[in-house]
């Protein structure tokens, strides 16, 4: 393992595999970025929602943006770690050669693998209060397996093809990545009766490790591939998501963060996994034993007009505090939390007075949206506590930020980076500290740097609670928003 010298600082390797670049980026340990490297990923689409990308591109952009990332750099980099996108997986031979495309994330050809999954194994997903879906990879495998296996072919989900590169050898994959491959994480292990059920052979699955596993040593070959040090610990990750919520900082139990972006993904921190009847919830497991739960919607900042001048509109959007106009802003038809109505579509109650009120309808329907989230978590019973971690490209705009703690009615926090790639350089930290064990929330608050700290102004929450409730009784009377869950946002939110 590479080792610090007087001259040469420690520094941690985080590698994400996105949708349509791979990015690594190095940090140290107050959380300072050291060097970043990215490298463009190519995807093909076809008809039936499919959406499939080569594994050998990824390890392709690996090779790139790490040498990138490592170029000119002044630190002994002690380890790495790799987080991709949720659900895609392909089929790779026994050397680890890939004998599939890699299925992605958002593939949805196996719609009738996931229907027969989800009934098959009915009691185990109600017990982990998860709901199998076509995008999962769990339904993906049996596509996959049903159309012909080579001998010896084992299931890898993305990182996972990048990892056995990285090592040289068969690697265990993690229980994040697992998850929605069926894996159980409340005992830890495979459902082998489910999957016996379904025809899968046991000896397809890889063997599962939690994520900050050590999953073995940067190998020669990789090393002279990438600019990674040979012998350098490569750690076993976690999906993007968990890995930005990593990046995010909000680490401890109670806090939560909100990811906007074209769509807004709520994730938060509890003592035990969130139960969710409605199923629009589910929880990852985190490093250090505590749940990971999280939902995400369909609104978001997608809506926003492309190439208008948003600082601008967010500067005649102050004037209208609250707007003439309430919106329920959906970027795309069907709503997934925080109440489940694949119907829904967006709506706006009112007309704008001007382009600036129409704005702020948008902007302050996302706050409303982010709101009911937060309330709907607490009606699960997980706790709901200090600061929300605003992330995501929306979190750009000082003014949107301000108006969703305002709504909220809490502090938030944003920090100044919070990429997947941090979260991973965070995981690959914790998982190689030297001396005395230091809690992985710990290390994630002295590597996450925060750019800014917003309050809620004086009245704000007041301010919006009206129409917020003039939305929650629309989404009632339309049938979407479950009357209890309305009752206890009207109540509690």
């Amino acid at each position: 393992m590479p080792v610090p010298d007087g001259d040469r600082p420690p520094g941690w390797l985080g590698i994400d595999l996105g949708t349509q670049s791979v990015r690594a980026l190095v940090a140290d340990a107050s959380g300072r970025v050291l060097g970043r490297g990215s490298a463009p990923l190519a995807g093909r689409r076809a008809a039936a929602g499919r959406h499939e990308q080569s594994p050998e591109d990824w390890w392709a952009g690996v090779r790139t943006a790490a040498r990138a990332a490592l170029d000119g750099l002044d630190a002994a980099v002690l380890g790495v770690a790799v987080c991709s996108t949720s659900g895609t997986v392909l089929l790779a031979g026994p050397s680890g050669e890939a004998l599939t495309a890699g299925l992605m994330y958002d593939d949805g050809r196996a719609a009738a693998e996931a229907a027969e999954a989800q009934e098959t194994g009915a009691e185990v997903w109600d017990r982990l209060g998860v709901r199998i879906q076509p995008s999962w990879a769990l339904a993906k495998a049996l596509w996959l397996v049903r159309r012909g296996t080579a001998p010896g072919a084992r299931l890898a989900h993305q990182a996972d093809f990048v990892n056995r590169r990285l090592v040289g050898g068969p690697v265990a994959t993690d229980s994040s990545h697992a998850l929605k491959t069926g894996y159980d994480l409340l005992s830890e292990s495979w459902p082998a009766g489910v999957f016996e059920a379904l025809g899968l052979d046991p000896a397809l699955l890889p063997a599962v490790v939690r994520p900050g596993t050590v999953l073995g040593e940067v190998c020669r070959e990789a090393a002279e591939a990438t600019g990674i040090a040979e012998g350098t610990p490569v750690v076993a990750g976690m999906t993007d998501g968990c890995a930005s919520q990593l990046g995010s900082g909000a680490l401890r139990v109670g806090r939560w963060n909100s990811v906007l972006g074209t769509t807004l993904v709520l994730k938060g921190v509890t003592a035990e996994p969130v139960r969710d009847p409605a199923g629009v919830m589910y929880s990852h497991r985190s490093p250090d034993g505590t749940w990971l739960p999280g939902g995400a919607s369909s609104v978001g900042a997608g809506v926003l007009p492309a190439g208008a001048d948003l600082a601008a509109l967010d500067a005649r959007a102050a004037a209208w505090e609250p707007s003439t106009a309430v919106a329920y802003p959906l970027v795309s038809r069907g709503e997934r939390f925080p109440f489940l109505a694949p119907g829904a579509v967006g709506f706006m109650l009112g007309d704008p007075a001007d382009d600036g009120d129409r704005h702020a309808a948008l902007l302050q329907g996302v706050a409303f949206a982010e709101r009911l989230a937060l309330a709907y978590v607490g009606a699960l019973g997980a706790p709901v506590e200090g600061p929300v971690t605003f992330t995501g490209g929306a979190a750009r705009s000082a003014y949107w930020c301000q108006l969703r703690a305002d709504v909220l009615g809490r502090p938030a926090r944003v920090p100044e980076h919070a990429d997947p790639a941090l979260g991973m350089a965070i995981l690959a930290a914790c998982a190689t500290q030297e001396g005395p064990a230091r809690p992985l929330a710990d290390i994630a608050e002295s590597m996450v740097r925060i750019r800014a700290a917003v309050e809620p102004r004086p009245g704000g929450t007041a301010r919006f609670t009206g129409p917020y409730h003039r939305l929650l009784d629309e989404l009632e009377r339309r049938g979407w928003l479950p009357a209890e869950v309305a009752a206890h946002a009207r109540e509690h939110g």
